[in-house]
């Protein structure tokens, strides 16, 4: 059954977005953020080659790179002042995360209200500079190893480069928060999804080249269309898919007497860990052959060493078995580790005994405690199997119909749609609460015209 609000929503109209002044200029303000970041990603690093910085790209495809490439929107391939993107922010933030539920100090400092989440923000931006200057001189000496790549190599080009990267990664991150304070939807996301959606284009008119040149059949270009907006269908469902747990209140003494217990529900998403498990299980999946690849750009003589490298990048290439197995795993794994960490099931249980709620037939405490953590695994094994089938799908299309490698995966589809409900989720917020205050001010002048 649809909620209050959902109801209401949904009798909203375009009207009322037009006498929606402060959502328009929101709206607005995002747009523009989103325009300046995509013109960032063409603004390049001082002292790079372009032409050799094409060749080298084009020897490292299908690894890590390609995947952060995804997300900074072609920013990584062209080398641009935002090539790491927001990545080593989110980092910072899974580390942080962790690092509360794991350390007792970090956990006092959450549970001190605004003042500890601030102290944690700051821990984050800190580690955000630390990540970005280890990744940064990471790249940039390999950029210099790469011939043809940098115009001149040195101590100079380290540190100007290094500096670029520093100050584009904390330019994105501090945009990514103005347009969660003055725009619409979490910045960070919002971000990610533009690099991502810009891909798209590209992506389409690739893979319509390819059916007018009959390298692809149109029944292929039709049928990855139509699974395409399947899996899009099924992450929308999926996604705002819940488990309610009914949370009883025992009745209260007042003034006026006894009043009647209330009833509310626990939440809990079959999908609790979000687009992280994808995330981490093709990072950690595609490091093995993105250091293959760099690897054997150095290593020609040792025939040895060249029979592992063939081995390694040959058995995890994209659609193989043991790619799609270990990917399966991966995914599965990261969906129980951090819906363990996100979700403290003995935490709720104290919340709820403190303020007087409880399960009914569930014993208050520690009993309650079992209970939702066995309805939690349960319906993390559902979110699991989502999770790798929507990741899986994608993979062996590409393996089945022979279809160019895209930069459209399982993971992208997930931030993208995720990202979408979410926006549009505040949008209706903003309306409904633009609706609900005409309605007061009518009241208050029906008021006023019945008191005269």
């Amino acid at each position: 059954m649809a909620s209050a609000a959902n109801q209401a929503a949904a009798g909203l109209s375009l009207s009322k977005f037009a006498q929606a002044t402060d959502l328009k200029k929101r709206l607005w303000f995002t747009i523009g953020a989103l325009v300046v970041f995509r013109l960032l990603s063409f603004v390049p690093l001082p002292g790079i080659d372009p032409r050799g910085l094409a060749a080298a790209m084009s020897k490292t495809t299908g690894g890590v790179l390609d995947l952060f490439n995804n997300f900074s929107g072609g920013a990584l391939h062209r080398m641009s002042i935002v090539a790491l993107g927001v990545m080593p922010y989110i980092t910072a933030s899974i580390v942080v995360q962790l690092a509360t539920s794991l350390s007792p100090t970090l956990e006092a400092i959450k549970k001190e209200g605004e003042s500890g989440r601030k102290k944690l923000n700051q821990y984050t931006r800190y580690l955000t500079v630390f990540l970005t200057v280890v990744q940064g001189y990471f790249m940039v000496v390999q950029l210099e190893h790469s011939s043809g790549v940098v115009i001149d190599p040195g101590i100079v080009f380290r540190v100007s480069a290094v500096v670029s990267l520093i100050g584009g990664t904390m330019f994105l991150m501090w945009l990514g928060e103005q347009i969660t304070a003055r725009g619409i939807g979490n910045g960070v996301s919002l971000i990610i999804m533009a690099g991502i959606v810009s891909q798209i284009p590209n992506i389409l008119s690739n893979l319509f080249e390819q059916g007018r040149t009959g390298a692809l059949s149109p029944l292929v270009i039709i049928g990855a269309i139509v699974i395409a907006f399947g899996l899009i269908w099924g992450i929308c469902f999926m996604e705002r898919a819940m488990r309610r747990v009914l949370i009883q209140y025992p009745k209260r003494q007042t003034a006026r007497g006894m009043m009647q217990g209330d009833k509310s529900y626990l939440p809990l998403k079959i999908n609790t860990s979000g687009v992280i498990p994808p995330i981490f299980a093709s990072s950690l999946l595609l490091m093995p052959l993105t250091i293959a690849q760099f690897a054997g750009n150095k290593v020609h003589g040792n025939s040895r060493w060249n029979d592992i490298l063939l081995t390694v990048t040959g058995s995890l290439q994209h659609g193989s078995p043991l790619y799609l197995a270990l990917y399966a795993a991966g995914i599965i794994f990261f969906c129980f580790f951090y819906t363990a960490v996100v979700f403290n099931p003995e935490e709720t249980a104290d919340n709820l005994k403190r303020y007087g709620g409880f399960i009914p037939g569930i014993r208050p405490g520690k009993s309650t405690a079992e209970y939702l953590d066995y309805v939690l695994t349960r319906i993390t094994v559902i979110g699991a199997a989502y999770l790798t089938v929507i990741c899986l799908v994608p993979e062996a299309m590409i393996k089945a119909f022979g279809l160019p490698q895209m930069q459209i995966t399982g993971t992208s589809l997930l931030i993208v749609v995720n990202v979408t409900m979410d926006t549009v989720t505040q949008i209706q917020s903003h309306l409904l609460a633009h609706q609900y205050g005409d309605l007061i001010k009518k009241a208050k002048l029906k008021g006023g015209a019945l008191r005269r």
